[in-house]
């Protein structure tokens, strides 16, 4: 299962914090980690008291998440002083993965979240990080030290909060207006997200939108996409707020995304049988430009709907290295073959591309492999696709080998078919 990290106060109430990011990463099937900064006692009408854990504490959770979990992607929420800033930011700065921060200043009941200070050590030590960061109005101010009155006033800030190079999706909640509009800044543009304006949002809904974005990036999803569906979420959590106690309400963090259940499952058996190959296979099994195991959903309308490795397996001063994580739309060009494939036969969903060799080819002569020869260099171009589809139909059958001969410009190649990634694995266990 994939993994993130809340780093956030514990809500005694449930509605907001660690609680509130368990409860929606949960519900989008990521398993949430936690590392909490502060506990509070607070419900839904105050604050009543704030405890911030101590600084050991913090460093002691921090490492023991990261030193046995493989973290797809981590959230920050309540941190509370500058010094706990400066510490998360020393531990991430050793680690790779997408940090999206939250940056709560103060509870939806209006009381403060933060010591003096903490807006300056946001932006001067974890910003620098950051794939993205999701203030709303009163938090923009804040770091951007201006007033937000408008949009232009809006898009001005996001662009001063962002100039480090992060994204900046500033939340419309508490701006005035019949719709709710927020602005994603994003590579030097803005997209405008606008919603009807639902009932005042309740207890939880920045810190449940945050969950949300950072679920989805757990996911491999990129920031536009990311945004864009957990902004459909957080209308549909605030629609459905409920009462617990006599203050604010509820936002329910709950709501589920079952469409992407399969995607999930899809890009962990491709990150899974990569972390196999590497050190399954001898180096001169890996193409000089490098190999990809790839792995389609079930009727897939094109390449977007095919997860591969993203930059790929390579072979590097010595080692064979994963360059990152799976990903849909990764291995366009193996994707074209895939595609045709499942359209003969839709259960052969996966596929790895090998380096030739003379030695190679022979043991898959032995262990039995069917073959069949994609002849590229009898066409003028490079339509691996449809070269796919003649030779299968003029085999009928999708054999266990395709001997790909190249273009020209890229040289020879095998490429393994099978059902899954590990049945490909398992394919290779009969070669070695």
């Amino acid at each position: 299962m994939r993994c993130a990290l809340s780093i956030a106060g514990s809500d005694s109430v449930g509605g907001a914090g660690i609680q509130a990011d368990v409860k929606a990463m949960g519900s989008l099937g990521v398993h949430a980690c936690t590392v909490i900064t502060a506990v509070t006692a607070q419900n839904t009408q105050a604050v009543e008291r704030i405890y911030p854990m101590p600084i050991d504490m913090i460093q002691d959770q921090m490492n023991a998440v990261l030193r046995d979990t493989d973290i797809k992607a981590i959230k920050t929420g309540m941190l509370y002083s500058p010094e706990i800033v400066e510490l998360i930011a020393d531990i991430l700065e050793d680690h790779d993965m997408p940090l999206i921060i939250d940056p709560v200043m103060i509870a939806g009941v209006g009381d403060s979240l933060a010591t003096s200070d903490l807006a300056r050590s946001i932006k001067k030590d974890l910003m620098p990080l950051c794939e993205l960061i999701t203030p709303n109005k009163y938090e923009a101010e804040v770091l951007a030290k201006m007033k937000i009155d408008d949009e232009n006033d809006a898009k001005l800030a996001c662009e001063l909060i962002g100039k480090e190079g992060s994204s900046v999706l500033l939340k419309g909640g508490h701006m005035s207006g019949r719709t709710v509009v927020d602005y994603l800044y994003l590579s030097s543009e803005f997209t405008k997200l606008e919603r009807p304006r639902l009932e005042r949002a309740g207890h939880g809904g920045g810190c449940t939108l945050s969950a949300y974005i950072t679920a989805h990036m757990a996911k491999s999803m990129d920031i536009m996409n990311s945004v864009l569906r957990s902004r459909d979420l957080i209308q549909e959590s605030i629609a459905s707020m409920y009462v617990i106690g006599k203050g604010d309400k509820c936002v329910n963090p709950m709501i589920k995304m079952q469409d992407d259940t399969p995607k999930f499952h899809i890009l962990d058996e491709v990150d899974a049988a990569a972390d196999v190959l590497v050190n399954m296979i001898p180096a001169s099994w890996v193409p000089a430009a490098g190999m990809n195991i790839a792995y389609s959903l079930p009727d897939p309308a094109g390449p977007e709907d095919i997860a591969a490795i993203d930059r790929r397996i390579t072979f590097h001063n010595g080692n064979i290295r994963k360059n990152g994580k799976a990903k849909f739309g990764a291995a366009e060009h193996t994707s074209y073959l895939l595609l045709s494939v499942i359209k003969f036969d839709p259960e052969i969903r996966a596929s790895m591309n090998l380096d030739y060799s003379e030695e190679l080819m022979g043991v898959l002569e032995e262990v039995g492999f069917s073959i069949e020869t994609l002849d590229r260099k009898r066409h003028k171009d490079d339509r691996l696709g449809e070269i796919t589809a003649n030779t299968i139909k003029n085999a009928k059958r999708v054999p266990d080998v395709f001997l790909d001969k190249g273009n020209g410009r890229n040289g020879m190649m095998i490429r393994l078919m099978g059902k899954t990634p590990a049945g490909l694995l398992e394919k290779l266990e009969l070669v070695l």
